[in-house]
């Protein structure tokens, strides 16, 4: 195909856009250009979600204050040093580049740029899928160029580099990243090739930004099927580098006849399901690292087998330092520590007798973020059994049915002690300090526990019963 306008037609929206854009280059003798991910959507009938990229031959600055007054837009974010700029426009930005050839030091992934033709600036592109542009000029609107048949890679379902991918890898190392995510979103598969490549310069992973490489772990988590992105990551070589703690996790070991399962292949599938179950971001997170420290815990006993005594509480503080070094935000590292810590708990109710208590303490300890608890429990239960899937999944949808009474978990999202503080002050004419707390604590333990109910007379009683205890030191 030639020629792509109605491909460019299908979004009214976007195309109001890219015709002003071809026109205002078109009147300016600027050749101009939709390029890059877009084409490739378009193309594979994907939802576009993403922001349009638009290129053109020539000073991008100006052109893209130009272009947006002809949109009526007004802000225009400059990005002199790279001939771009961004032009927000709603729920998508438009952003306009000049066309570019760019050279690379070994050590540093911030290039040196030049002007370039439209063809030489896909040649400095990832892959060919992406090293697509098409014209927005009236003249010839939508005549596509495809200089190094990314329309036959597409069809391919296959991932290669425009250049030799030595070249393409070690001017930007990142793109390693992206094949494997990439090969994740699109399904797709990764030439031998340029997995190779990646093999070769894995390594060079390292001079790349952590926040840049937690953005591209992240999309890949945002993936359909997140597992191939992170099984390409383990085959190349790049996983020991990006996530060490996962790197880690392959391998069974068997001592007297009893192995365990591996927890690489148990994490992805956990991260699979918990996909297949929900959209949100930070629980396929919580899978992904919710046995982060189960290495670190094996042990094997000879009347027991092996065992992960303590995983879920060492994971815990295990994400404080990955937290760190990924620069995830305090909201998405304290989410991960809770659900870290609580994941066996649900499924631990499940295969025992279930009180009431018990859930009341397990609802009260998640707080908001019991529905997502509960999800991530439900992808963890795997098995090649069926029969024991079906066994736990019959338990735990007790547990849930407990768990999804509305009135229980409005109470427990709320819960506190019916005494407050300023009252406790009063009644033992106490200042503020630590021995407050401590009796509101203990009220609250004893109704999480069912050792009292959940009101002030019961809570009342409990704690002049209790009295004493409170002021030993």
């Amino acid at each position: 195909m030639s020629n792509i306008s109605e491909l460019l037609k299908q979004n009214p929206s976007h195309y109001k856009i890219l015709k002003s854009a071809g026109n205002l280059g078109e009147k300016e003798n600027i050749p101009t250009f939709v390029v890059g991910g877009y084409i490739r959507d378009l193309f594979l009938g994907r939802k576009i979600n993403q922001d349009i990229d638009i290129m053109v031959e020539g000073d991008a600055i100006e052109y893209a204050i130009k272009l947006s007054k002809k949109l009526k837009l007004g802000k225009v974010i400059e990005y002199g040093q790279f001939n771009t700029a961004l032009i927000p426009c709603g729920e998508v930005e438009i952003e306009i580049a000049g066309s570019r050839k760019e050279e690379y030091k070994s050590d540093s992934r911030k290039p040196n740029v030049s002007f370039a033709t439209v063809e030489e600036d896909m040649s400095r592109r990832d892959f060919t899928i992406n090293a697509m542009a098409s014209s927005l000029w009236s003249s010839d609107f939508g005549k596509l160029y495809d200089p190094f048949n990314g329309i036959k890679d597409l069809s391919a379902k296959k991932i290669i580099t425009p250049l030799d991918p030595d070249k393409t890898f070690s001017d930007d190392p990142l793109r390693m990243m992206r094949a494997c995510r990439f090969s994740a979103q699109l399904e797709f598969d990764i030439s031998d090739e340029t997995l190779k490549s990646m093999q070769n310069q894995a390594h060079r992973i390292e001079i790349i930004s952590k926040e840049r490489i937690t953005e591209e772990i992240i999309k890949i988590l945002k993936s359909n099927i997140p597992s191939i992105g992170f099984y390409k990551l383990k085959e190349v070589g790049l996983l020991k580098y990006v996530f060490p703690e996962i790197d880690i996790m392959p391998g069974v070991e068997i001592i007297e006849g009893k192995g365990h399962k591996d927890v690489f292949i148990h994490t992805l599938q956990v991260v699979d399901n918990s996909a297949k179950l929900s959209d949100k971001l930070n629980i396929r997170f919580a899978a992904l690292v919710h046995d982060i420290a189960k290495p670190r815990t094996k042990r094997f006993y000879p009347d027991k087998g092996w065992t992960f005594h303590g995983h879920e509480e060492i994971g815990r503080r295990m994400l404080k330092k990955v937290a760190k070094r990924m620069k995830l935000s305090n909201d998405l590292r304290d989410y991960l520590m809770l659900l870290t810590k609580l994941h066996l708990r649900p499924i631990a109710l499940a295969k025992s007798n279930i009180s009431d208590s018990a859930v009341r303490r397990v609802m009260f300890e998640a707080g908001e973020f019991i529905e997502d608890l509960m999800v991530l429990c439900r992808a963890d239960i795997t098995s090649k059994n069926p029969h024991k899937v079906k066994k736990y999944m019959g338990n735990f949808e007790k547990v849930e049915e407990l768990m999804l009474d509305v009135k229980t978990r409005d109470e427990m999202k709320a819960f506190q002690s019916p005494i407050r503080g300023n009252e406790i002050m009063e009644i033992f004419n106490l200042m503020e300090g630590k021995v407050i707390g401590k009796i509101k604590s203990s009220i609250e333990e004893a109704i999480l526990d069912g050792v009292i109910e959940n009101n002030y007379d019961s809570a009342y009683k409990f704690m002049m019963e209790n009295k004493n205890k409170y002021f030993i030191n």
